[in-house]
Parts: C-alpha cells; structure tokens; sequence
C-alpha cells in the first residue's frame, strides 16, 4: 500500500471516529439524556430574564424560584442538572435564542401567544396569568384609561406591554428593560403606574407595602416553556413531568413554596 493510500485510509478512518464519537444533530443540538436532543449533552441549558420574582430570581448568590423548581424536575428525569442562562427576554420571545443554541428550553414566566408560538413551539399550558396594574399605595387608577396624562411603565417585549399600548390613548407610554427596573420606577414615583403579569406584582406588593395592585385585567394568559421548533422530545419530556407533578400534588408544593397558597382550580 502506498504512502498515499495509508494516508487516505488513516483519513477515512479518523472521519469515521469523528462521526461515531460526535452526537451533534443537523440542528446543531447533540444526544444526550435518554436521546434528547441537548445543546450540551449532560446539562439542559435554561433561557430565562432576570429578575422576574417569584418565577425566577437570584437570591443569595443562586438562581431560583417557582419556573426553576419546575424545571430542575424535568432535569432530575432525565438525569442531569439544570443550567440557567440569563438573557435578554427579546432574544428568547423571538426564538433568537434557540436558533444561535443558547439554550435547550426558555421557562421565563412566558405567556404563549400566536406571535411567539410561530418561532417557537411551547408546552402544554402550566400556569395562568392577567395584566394588572402597580402604583403607589393609595392612587386611584383603576384602569389604564384613568392615565390620561399620566405615565405608565411597561416591561419591553411584553404581554403587558401590548396591553399598554392598546388601551393608553392620551397615556405617557416609558418602556424598561426589565421588571426590576419597571417595579423600581413605580416605588420611586419615575412613572404613576406599572403593567405587568398579576403573579409577579403581588409578589411585589408583599415585600413593598408601600405600593398597591389597583387592577386586574381579564386578559386570560397561560404561561408555557418554550422549546425550538420541532424539538418535539424535550417538549414531550416537559409535558410528561409536569403532567406528573400536577397528579401526584408535587407541582401543588411547589405553587405553595412561591405563592403562600395552592392554586385555583
């Protein structure tokens, strides 16, 4: 055999060693857990934005909250740990995220909607939400139409944000980057009132006394994971284990960690 045939054949064999020791997927994700398809295999890599107590929040130099609980038992079925990534929530509502593979699912307190369901697909529906409204303690706003004049906060590329815009003719509309900000502009008197999803205000409210929830709005919005399109195993293995939690009153305890009370049936 000549020179050039066993450099060939040395070639062919270290491609081949590639093929089989690499279990990256045409979609850029590699096998991992079961078969799944994981950006990392041995980690499911979490898309989320910070903070947005009590769904996800750093406390204590640690990430958690009730989406992290639900989350964390997803990985403990597949055997791993899970790994959050903190991101702008633009990148993950866009489903930018998962196209750049930046993470494997995005659990951030995100309402499902046809805009977002077209660039990512979600799983099944599991919690519910409503716009409400935050002021200071005392205000008489009532809806957004009682703003005329007025200014309202809005989180950028919310649900609450759409809301906003719909109702706020004659309303002084300041966009924030994130909800601390938002929540800090209403507590300071930066904006008269704040939108956004009820769970999270009332939060708010508990550890600020001092500001108010003066309206729910019946918008009807149901939270889901997001996962990239087609990556229809994991959204599978979320529906399993949620699904689980919900009938063996785990995903009860865990509502009653973050939220003082189990939810409504």
């Amino acid at each position: 055999m000549s020179a050039r045939s066993v450099s060939s054949v040395i070639a062919v064999v270290a491609a081949v060693a590639v093929v089989a020791g690499c279990t990256s997927t045409a979609s850029g994700g590699k096998k991992g857990a079961g078969g799944l398809e994981l950006v990392s295999s041995g980690t499911l890599k979490t898309c989320t934005h910070l903070p947005y107590a009590p769904f996800q929040v750093k406390k204590n130099g640690k990430i958690v909250g009730f989406d992290v609980d639900l989350v964390d038992l997803v990985a403990k079925n597949l055997g791993i740990k899970q790994e959050i990534v903190n991101t702008p929530f633009e990148g993950i509502e866009t489903g930018q995220d998962f196209t750049i593979h930046k993470c494997d699912l995005a659990a951030a307190g995100m309402t499902i909607t046809p805009e977002r369901d077209k660039v990512m697909d979600f799983s099944d529906p599991y919690f519910n939400a409503t716009q409400a409204l935050l002021t200071k303690k005392g205000k008489p706003y009532k809806k957004v139409e009682d703003l005329q004049g007025k200014k309202l906060g809005y989180q950028k590329a919310t649900t609450g944000g759409i809301y906003a815009k719909n109702h706020g003719k004659g309303v002084e509309l300041v966009e924030f980057e994130d909800l601390g900000l938002l929540l800090t502009a209403v507590k300071s008197g930066q904006v008269d009132a704040g939108i956004n999803d009820n769970g999270v205000l009332f939060d708010y409210v508990k550890q600020n006394p001092d500001t108010a929830v003066t309206a729910e709005f019946n918008t009807g919005e149901h939270y889901g994971i997001g996962v990239r399109t087609g990556n229809d195993a994991l959204r599978k293995k979320i529906d399993e284990v949620i699904k689980k939690a919900k009938s063996d009153g785990t995903y009860d305890r865990i509502y009653k960690k973050w939220f003082g009370t189990t939810p409504q049936s």
